[in-house]
């Protein structure tokens, strides 16, 4: 198993396509999915995995599963991805989780593991979050990860234009 992070009660690590299942609890649930215009089909799940499965190789890192310690379950997935903004490519945190474990300090805690290991392991300067604006719960996760408001922009996604939200932190070792 490819550990990236552990926390106290997490553990993060590369996806495999044997997490194909997993993934599809959380991609495939419209309340889950409502900042992406609804849940994904299963072709949509697949080229999302493979998507992750081609970052770890070509950037080394992607989004990665998030493994419940107490029982193994995989509750989510959280990770750093290359995102595009206006006039630049960053380093992203994103994150997604199942329904039933939101509210319980999961994505801050996956959250904060990602940009200690953005800025411990590979020397990030900087690092983002790139939110929906309607997305208040991840918003509130950015912060509790140290993150502010730096700006805005609008995404096309599925023929919607989608205001968001660009939260950003600053390695203080760099």
């Amino acid at each position: 198993m490819d550990v990236l992070a552990e926390t106290k009660r997490l553990i993060l690590r590369k996806m495999t396509p044997s997490d194909r299942e997993d993934l599809c609890r959380i991609l495939q649930d419209e309340e889950v999915m409502y900042a992406y215009e609804g849940a994904f089909s299963d072709e949509e799940v697949e080229a999302w995995l493979d998507r992750q499965l081609k970052r770890y190789e070509e950037d080394g890192f992607g989004l990665w599963a998030v493994i419940l310690k107490e029982n193994g379950e995989m509750i989510g997935q959280c990770g750093l991805t290359m995102q595009d903004i206006p006039e630049r490519k960053v380093v992203e945190i994103g994150y997604l989780f199942q329904k039933r474990y939101w509210h319980k300090g999961y994505a801050t805690e996956a959250a904060k593991a990602c940009k200690q290991y953005a800025f411990d392991k590979l020397k990030v300067g900087e690092v983002f979050s790139i939110i929906r604006d309607t997305n208040r719960a991840s918003q509130e996760v950015a912060r509790r990860n140290g993150m502010e408001l730096a700006g805005t922009f609008v995404k096309h996604y599925r023929g919607v234009e989608m205001p968001h939200l660009v939260f950003s932190v600053s390695n203080p070792d760099i």
